[in-house]
């Protein structure tokens, strides 16, 4: 049955369909207004209707006592619509009067009102007086219908304008909060949500602001301290680290030699790796930008680093970038491709993008979903050694680069997910200029 009624919502998330908040809120007061208009409409026109007959059997009563005692004084009642001894007149009222009473009633006929009044009279007779609604009552209340159902109307489409005015201001708000909660999200810790939405108005919205912003701090200390603590450790190490991979070079030639060597030599390289990904991360690193080929730059900085690296030139420009950390993401896109995939490994470079494509088992799912994270070496379909800084790194580079780097599986056309990859491609989209707002502060030598 769950399945059942979300099936609905889910094929409406499918289309792209969305109810925003003015539209909910307009619909909500509509409903209301409506509901208490018809309710009040219905009040009035029994009110106005009781009332009416009311005064109609009251002037019933009046008539019908001036012609009983026109019947005393004259034996005639001397006055229109008075009948003696009516047979049409109702039983009920005819016992009354029987009884020595005076009486007067309204009877429903099919809708439309029948006045009667009744009084005995000293020789025995029963005068009475029927009589039905005006035409002008029955205007009267026409008009009034009318009138209701016009206000009615008002009040419903009165009511969805202010709903659509109150919702719209409060979903303004909400997508401002929104939008800013998404840059915060981003890394931008100088975006505050409160002073994003505006407003001198204190309600909810800015309630929630507040607790965002409060949030985004505490998050925003705790992550500086995490780097700062992170920054110190390998900072402390690299003392050490440089000490140990001295001495182990005075050790005598021999295989355990050589193993302490490659050891010490690891862990200086972790280390080292440990505080460029921290400098990166305090957002203070500047990029000296110069004017490179970058079809020439690509193939001899490949050719240095691994000559069986395929270099594929499409297409030359000449763009304005940091040489040095370009080199460092195209070299660790291309470790990270010779560590966990499968030659061939190929680099292509067209325009100001560059493409770094391995036949291996493809990324991990986690890394395609959420981008590389530290000290994730890969996972069962890209298994291998490391400590996962690689990938960490060449982000990082790329965004003091203001360059953009996604990472894809190959598989063949038409193929399900389930397929296994032919290999993996790394692209860093490179703009024309390195630009100033990524957290760092491009600098020119």
């Amino acid at each position: 049955m769950r399945r059942i009624l979300r099936s609905p919502v889910r094929r409406m998330e499918r289309a792209g369909l969305h109810t925003g908040l003015r539209w909910k809120l307009s619909a909500a007061i509509a409903l209301v207004a409506g509901l208490v208009a018809i309710t009040l409409s219905l009040v009035v026109h029994n009110a106005a209707r009781v009332s009416m007959l009311d005064n109609a059997r009251d002037l019933a009563n009046e008539r019908i006592e001036i012609a009983q005692r026109n019947y005393d004084l004259n034996r005639r009642p001397n006055f229109p619509n008075i009948k003696i001894d009516d047979p049409d007149l109702p039983d009920a009222l005819r016992d009354k009067v029987l009884d020595g009473r005076k009486a007067s009633d309204v009877i429903d006929h099919g809708g439309v009102p029948d006045i009667w009044a009744a009084v005995p009279v000293k020789d025995g007779h029963v005068l009475s007086l029927h009589t039905g609604f005006t035409d002008r009552s029955t205007d009267i209340l026409k008009d009034l219908d009318q009138a209701l159902v016009i206000g009615s109307i008002a009040v419903v489409l009165g009511g969805s304008a202010l709903g659509v005015l109150i919702g719209g201001q409060l979903s303004r708000r909400l997508r401002k909060a929104a939008a800013a909660a998404n840059q915060v999200a981003k890394g931008e810790s100088d975006v505050r949500v409160r002073d994003a939405i505006g407003g001198v108005v204190r309600d909810e919205t800015d309630d929630l602001a507040r607790a965002v912003d409060a949030m985004a701090d505490t998050l925003q200390q705790r992550l500086e301290a995490e780097r700062r603590v992170t920054a110190d450790i390998a900072h402390e190490l690299r003392t050490p680290v440089t000490g140990l991979l001295t001495a182990a070079e005075l050790l005598p030639p021999g295989r355990p030699t050589e193993l302490v060597l490659d050891r010490a030599k690891a862990m200086r390289t972790l280390v080292e790796d440990v505080l460029e990904v921290a400098r990166l991360d305090s957002a203070s690193e500047r990029a000296e930008l110069q004017d490179i080929m970058l079809g020439e730059f690509v193939t001899r900085r490949v050719a240095a680093k691994d000559p069986s690296v395929e270099v594929r030139v499409v297409h030359e420009s000449m763009l304005t970038t940091d040489p040095r950390r370009l080199e460092r993401v195209l070299i660790n896109l291309i470790a990270n491709a010779a560590r966990h995939g499968k030659p061939p490994i190929q680099v292509t470079v067209e325009g100001r993008v560059i493409r770094v494509r391995d036949h291996g088992p493809g990324f991990p799912s986690d890394l395609l979903a959420d981008g590389p994270s530290r000290f994730r070496t890969g996972s069962a379909d890209r298994a291998g050694h490391g400590h996962g800084l690689g990938l960490t790194i060449a982000a990082g580079q790329a965004r003091v680069l203001g360059a953009r780097l996604t990472f894809r599986n190959v598989r063949p056309a038409g193929a399900p997910d389930h397929v296994p990859a032919e290999g993996a491609v790394a692209v860093l989209w490179l703009p024309e200029h390195a630009p100033t707002n990524t957290g760092s502060y491009p600098m020119l030598p």
